[in-house]
């Protein structure tokens, strides 16, 4: 500042407007005043881009998430018993070599890998479904009703079996008596079946057709009725 002028701002000429000391004073702090609100002004100025940035952001994150569409979880298929009487109406009169798998429902057999080479075979005539489940996996355990329902509707023309993989024989068979099977289960305790067919997990579902050809492996948990069907008809259709 200079006698009777802010630098920078608006001049107050000394030599046409005599200035006493008070009005010094005065004009003192008009200019200090006017300093810091010129460095005030210049942060806000560097600043301004970054905020309204931000705003911008927030309102394009709210408008996206009241936009977006709600993710639908699927719902676990509905867990049933099998009375004696939806047995008899679904399953009476099967070939002898599906009623075989049926007086075996619910079972936990012996011998892995080759029991099951052993009975695919043996149900040559008719397409197979083998299905590679645990007690441990929850994807099994929503999937299994899936198998339960399907299994019997086709019964009398498709042959289900069951793997059980690497699991503890106790909770298997507790997981079996909540949802009851219409066809047994081979045990895996060492995954020799898993690493033949070079699954990447559970559950595992693959497909024979009548001639006992491997013809298909599904990956991963089937959601839901249709797409089991779909793919019974595709890979195991008699």
């Amino acid at each position: 500042m200079v006698r009777g002028r802010c630098t920078g701002g608006t001049s107050l000429d000394s030599a046409t407007l005599p200035v006493s000391k008070t009005q010094d004073t005065a004009l003192a702090a008009r200019c200090a005043g006017r300093i810091v609100g010129s460095d005030t002004l210049q942060r806000m100025r560097r600043w301004l881009p970054w905020i309204i940035g931000a705003i911008a952001l927030a309102a394009i994150v709210a408008v996206g998430l009241n936009q977006a569409p709600e993710s639908k979880t699927p719902s676990q298929p509905k867990v049933s018993k099998i009375s004696a009487q939806e047995l008899h109406a679904k399953l009476d009169g099967a070939p002898p070599a599906l009623a075989a798998l049926h007086a075996q429902a619910n079972d936990l057999l012996p011998g892995a890998r080759t029991a099951l080479r052993s009975r695919v075979r043996a149900l040559r005539g008719h397409p197979v479904v083998v299905n590679v489940w645990a007690a441990w996996c929850v994807p099994c355990r929503v999937e299994l009703p899936v198998l339960q329902r399907a299994s019997l509707d086709y019964g009398k023309r498709v042959a289900f079996l069951g793997v059980d993989l690497r699991d503890n024989r106790g909770a298997a068979a507790k997981l079996l008596r909540d949802i009851p099977l219409t066809y047994p289960s081979y045990e895996d305790p060492d995954g020799k079946v898993a690493n033949s067919l070079r699954l990447v997990g559970t559950p595992s579902t693959i497909y024979y057709d009548a001639a006992g050809k491997q013809t298909y492996v599904h990956q991963g948990q089937y959601l839901d009725r249709a797409q089991l069907d779909a793919d019974i008809k595709r890979y195991a259709a008699s």
